[in-house]
């Protein structure tokens, strides 16, 4: 198969349309009416608080990475839903820099330094219709604790969200003693998996995880994992399975004109790239808002015009089970905080292998930057611009050294599940995957060093180890298959759902999908060998 071809500059062109970066406010805020009441005060309050502290929400993928300059001067007003703000720093790009997806180039800063926000909270969320209240920052800005103190006396003390403990205050502290054994026994046992060769390097020493997994992408042999199965918070990795279960459904060139509706029901907080009521936007946009952005608000319009979010869930749900994904339990589908909402590390790898099958799908977790639709400045005909850029860090290369072959492909950070991520790299003719969840050390980019330190061992260690596992195909064959666990896996397999009934292997279900009859990746099975389907500068750029 012909590599597929990502444009070469580092912007990508979300349509003849353009917006913006951040759903905090209207670039026209200085001229709006009063606030007609209390309560309005109250919330522009909080969401200025989210602003400026953007660890403070419970989804927490959006304000990671910023176009500003490193002197920001006071944040814009903010909004729920988020009008189109113009940024004053555009981005200076270096196609120079190592280690990023060459295709699109590394954007370079004017600095560098990233503070390390530790998340501070006090109570559980409390929920008023289809909002959540959104989770505090113990150290807020003076000027917004104070007037919300001043105005609302006993209001301001209320608890905002569960006590900021690794992983949530619902969570267990220790993995399942039996968990599942989807893809191999040694994944349903708790503590780290490995099996060495002789002259095998050593796993890294500094890893904090609660749970990961190293895995060949093409083969689908498991070179290590620290309880795989263990099933946690996915936070927006959950986009994956979001992704490659409606990404077939849509042409990308398909528009659709948002209704208020359409965004009701996200989460306070949620992290959005800043789609608007009453604009239209292409299926194409709004992709890339969900894989750079994060964007729940672009998570829910593609989920009304899949038939609703409910709709979406079914569907979501479906897939994981085809993929036998038998560990993933989605509640909703842009991966915001939800009691039940749980996947694991194992799930996770087979969501990205599945996925990244698909041409636009590696198309837009590999996007560095994009422009994406914005309003119409009052006087013009044209829609404005605004740029986006991934939060995916090991990409970038924001506050974090970027990794040498990465191409995608998402990350996650709410306050129960901390920081998820899945990656893939390639270095020669090695693909490899590796999904980190919830690092224990809590040092700033710790979810991207942790993910890079085992992308450096496992290309090491390709080769020198046994497999202690597979990713297994999706459908019966995968769930039929020896290291599927049989009943006995069925039984311990931790329940997220009383139907699932599989692992994991999603790289098998995109043959023929997305202009291409894409060959089966490590089908000893089938006879097939082949390279993976990365862009041929990421090959190029990972032998020099």
């Amino acid at each position: 198969m012909t590599p597929i071809a990502v444009p070469k500059r580092n912007e990508v062109i979300a349509s003849s349309r353009c917006t913006q970066k951040y759903v905090v406010g209207s670039p026209e805020s200085s001229k709006a009416s009063p606030l007609a009441s209390f309560h309005k005060f109250l919330t522009k309050v909080n969401q200025m608080t989210q602003l400026q502290t953007p660890k403070a929400s419970r989804n927490q993928d959006t304000g990671r990475l910023s176009f500003m300059g490193s002197s920001m001067g006071t944040a814009p007003d903010t909004s729920t839903r988020g009008s189109a703000v113009n940024t004053s720093a555009p981005l200076s790009l270096s196609s120079a820099t190592p280690g990023t997806f060459t295709s699109v180039p590394t954007p370079s800063f004017t600095s560098t330094h990233v503070r390390d926000r530790t998340r501070k909270s006090t109570g559980k969320s409390t929920r008023t219709s289809s909002r959540r209240t959104p989770a505090r920052r113990a150290a807020v800005p003076l000027a917004a604790t104070a007037a919300a103190l001043l105005l609302c006396g006993p209001l301001a003390a209320a608890p905002a969200h569960a006590a900021d403990q690794p992983g949530g205050s619902t969570e267990a502290v220790k993995p399942p003693a039996r968990m599942s054994t989807v893809g191999g026994k040694r994944l349903g046992r708790p503590g780290t998996q490995v099996d060495p060769k002789a002259g095998a390097p050593a796993l890294p020493k500094e890893l904090s995880g609660k749970s990961w997994l190293v895995a060949d992408a093409e083969s689908g042999d498991v070179l290590a994992s620290h309880n795989a199965h263990w099933q946690l918070p996915p936070a927006s990795t959950l986009k994956m399975l979001f992704a490659d279960t409606l990404l077939p459904k849509m042409p990308k060139t398909k528009t659709h004109k948002v209704q208020l509706s359409d965004l009701e029901g996200m989460g306070e907080g949620s992290s959005l790239v800043g789609v608007k009521e009453n604009y239209t936007y292409s299926v194409h946009d709004l992709w890339l808002g969900v894989f750079l952005r994060s964007g729940n608000d672009a998570v829910h319009v593609l989920s009304a015009m899949n038939g609703g979010v409910p709709a979406t869930v079914s569907d979501m749900q479906a897939h994981a089970k085809h993929l036998n994904a038998r560990d993933t339990h989605v509640v909703t589908p842009d991966g915001y905080d939800e009691k039940g909402q749980v996947s694991s590390a194992y799930d996770l790898t087979l969501f990205a292998r599945s996925g990244l099958q698909k041409a636009d799908f590696r198309e837009y977790c590999s996007t560095a930057t994009a422009q994406f639709p914005g309003t119409f400045e009052k006087g013009k005909k044209k829609r404005s611009s605004f740029g986006i850029q991934n939060t995916n860090r090991l990409l970038t290369g924001f506050g974090v050294e970027p990794y040498k072959g990465i191409a995608g492909v998402k990350n996650g950070n709410t306050t129960n599940a901390g920081a998820t991520f899945t990656g893939v790299a390639q270095r020669g003719s090695r693909v490899l995957l590796v999904t980190v969840m919830n690092p224990q050390e809590k040092e700033a980019n710790e979810v991207y060093k942790e993910t890079a330190r085992l992308f450096d061992w496992g290309f090491k260690a390709a080769g020198s180890v046994h497999p202690v596992g597979t990713l297994v195909r999706p459908g019966a064959a995968g769930a039929n298959h020896p290291s599927a666990g049989g009943e006995d896996g069925h039984k311990h397999a931790q329940a997220s759902v009383s139907t699932d009934n599989g692992g994991s292997g999603g790289a098998w279900t995109a043959v023929g999908i997305a202009g291409g009859s894409l060959a089966l990746l490590g089908a000893v099975a089938f006879g097939v060998h082949r390279r993976w389907p990365l862009p041929e500068l990421v090959r190029r750029r990972s032998r020099d």
